[in-house]
């Protein structure tokens, strides 16, 4: 049967406010991104919608790099790797590409680990067979850390609807998007991971829709 999408929030004020008893923090200062990231490790692993929050977060601590930031008065560390094949960017060197089942495999973990995934914009031009595969192996990596370390926060971020001129329509759509949405959230259900819906964020603001989603649809907490 058909996996239903239920409405997961609306916006006030340009500020996301999720349903269903979901607590929200606001972080609208850069003390109160930094206190939130003391003695943190943070590993971000995905496509390029996942890296827009990595370089949001450069822009918060002392040192920050291509692949990874540090804030050592803080006791901050954030790492972000593209996912491994398929892509469709410019050249890359292949020893950058990783892939995150692999990644998490050698993750120790504990309570001061954030794990972020989100990987889905590189898939949309090949079969849902091709994603499924992938997003298996994530899973399967994602429950073997959470064994080992239950006390490690995972987040998954969704894909989100993209603007479309009339080249992209011929090999990508939203409907084709959809299809991988529905795959990730059957794929984690009933694990312990968090979510941020990108998707239902993108269809409630009032921005177009676009790839990379303007910073006012970031969420605050």
């Amino acid at each position: 049967g058909e996996t239903p999408l239920a409405t997961s929030g609306y916006y006030y004020q340009d500020s996301w406010r999720p349903l269903g008893g979901v607590p929200m923090r606001q972080f609208n200062k850069a003390s109160a991104i930094t206190q939130c990231l003391t003695n943190k490790l943070v590993y971000m692993y995905g496509d390029s919608t996942l890296r827009q929050w990595f370089k949001y977060l450069l822009t918060k601590v002392q040192k920050p790099g291509p692949f990874m930031a540090v804030d050592v008065t803080h006791n901050i560390l954030l790492n972000y790797r593209f996912h491994g094949l398929p892509l469709r960017i410019m050249p890359v060197m292949i020893n950058e590409l990783r892939y995150i089942a692999n990644e998490l495999d050698g993750l120790t973990g504990g309570p001061n680990t954030v794990v972020t995934l989100g990987i889905w914009a590189h898939f949309s031009t090949f079969p849902v067979e091709v994603y499924i595969q992938r997003i298996r192996h994530i899973r399967k990596a994602v429950v073997r850390l959470l064994d080992r370390s239950p006390e490690i926060v995972v987040v998954v971020r969704t894909a989100n609807p993209q603007a479309l001129n009339e080249v992209e329509s011929l090999f990508k759509s939203d409907w084709v998007t959809l299809q991988q949405d529905i795959v990730l959230r059957a794929m984690f259900k009933g694990i312990n991971v968090m979510w941020v819906d990108a998707w239902q964020m993108c269809l409630a603001h009032r921005e177009p829709h676009d790839v990379h989603p303007p910073m006012s649809l970031h969420f605050d907490g």
